[in-house]
């Protein structure tokens, strides 16, 4: 059953390739016209695995930033993932080796559909995490291949895909007033913030200010009962 739950994870996030394709190509021609070797910029989407990070550190070697500045950025535009992690950890308990692994993997999306999804195991978080991966890399080394000839993704309007995917993934999730109030703040700080703050600084804001609301809306609720891993596991499966 492992194996099927990792392609029910991998399929999963397939209606976000048509996002993934066009802004891994892209990268690898920004990459390549700021100065990076073919090796570098797939290196880059191998060891690193960051969209937003990659078009950064890709920008700032071009303008010739120190490397620094450039880790400096990109851990900043990351920061985000840390409080992915914690809202997976309770509900997904691994072991270290296991943990490293899904840690290195998690972006955006595949938090997105895991969060929004009944199937919270190991195999099918791995299973969306792995897809992104290979799609990405495949993007970026066509990029590298095929050069300047591809057309600005925002041009062809597809960089309404990971927008409209996370809204179609928050709704079903808004079932309390409670949840909808969280929503509506933390998406409006988000925005107010992304005026003046570029990159993942906004999300960490809406993640932090939504979680002090939530918390403080809650704070006399009875906490949920505890739900067993394995219990859950036999449920979906």
């Amino acid at each position: 059953m492992t194996g099927a739950t990792f392609l029910r994870g991998f399929r999963a996030m397939a209606p976000l390739w048509l996002g993934v394709v066009p802004f891994g190509v892209a990268y690898a021609v920004v990459a390549r016209a700021a100065g990076l070797s073919a090796l570098e910029t797939q290196a880059l989407s191998l060891l690193v695995f960051a969209g937003s990070a990659q078009f950064s550190a890709a920008g700032l070697f071009g303008r010739g930033a120190g490397g620094a500045e450039i880790v400096v950025t990109t851990f900043l535009l990351n920061v985000r993932h840390v409080l992915y992690g914690l809202a997976l950890a309770p509900s997904i308990r691994l072991p270290w080796r296991r943990r490293l692994a899904a840690a290195f993997l998690l972006t955006d999306e595949a938090f997105g559909v895991v969060a929004s999804s009944r199937e919270r195991s190991f195999p099918f978080l791995l299973g969306c995490e792995l897809s992104l991966f290979v799609t990405w890399n495949i993007s970026t080394a066509a990029g590298v291949a095929l050069g300047a000839a591809i057309p600005d993704p925002v041009q062809l309007g597809v960089d309404f895909v990971f927008p409209l995917a996370f809204l179609a993934l928050l709704v079903p999730l808004l079932r309390t007033r409670v949840e909808l109030a969280v929503a509506v703040s933390a998406g409006g700080a988000s925005w107010l913030v992304s005026r003046v703050e570029p990159g993942g600084i906004p999300i960490v804001v809406a993640g932090v200010l939504g979680a002090a609301l939530g918390a403080l809306l809650t704070r006399e609720q009875p906490p949920p009962p505890a739900v067993d891993p394995e219990s859950a596991r036999r449920e979906v499966a």
